[in-house]
């Protein structure tokens, strides 16, 4: 599963960009460049996630992106926490620290955006949750 989000870019009077995430409210930035403003959105686009990981918000999926949009994925911490998040679906993190054979406390760490673990710590708890760990680079 891959997790871009799409984003509207609007040029700006004056230069510069306008960022805004049709799948999120409140979740927009700018640049005065097109690669600052795809930049800071990764940015914004982490930050708020996060936060919804953080809070226990719901998190949308991804829309497909429209015309004129592009796609854009947050930071690998949070992408790493919410595929966890998302593959556990209904499970409770007990069962899954049961399953990884650890304490609850690390088994939380894992959809913890700020934490940053390992791949084989990644790879334990896909396949713990029946799935297989597949990493890109861009």
């Amino acid at each position: 599963m891959e997790i871009r989000y799409p984003a509207i870019l609007e040029p700006e009077e004056g230069g510069g960009f306008f960022v805004r995430f049709v799948d999120l409210e409140n979740t927009y930035t700018d640049g005065l460049t097109l690669d600052e403003a795809l930049f800071n959105g990764a940015e914004v686009l982490s930050a708020m996630l996060g936060w919804m990981l953080d809070e226990n918000k719901p998190i949308p999926d991804p829309s497909p992106a429209g015309d004129g949009m592009c796609l854009i994925a947050p930071d690998a911490r949070t992408q790493a926490a919410l595929l966890i998040r998302r593959a556990r679906g209904e499970r409770s993190l007990a069962e899954l620290a049961r399953s990884l054979q650890t304490s609850w406390p690390s088994a939380q760490r894992l959809e913890n955006p700020r934490h940053s673990p390992t791949l084989r710590q990644l790879e334990k708890a896909a396949a713990a949750l029946g799935k297989r760990l597949v990493l890109a680079l861009e």
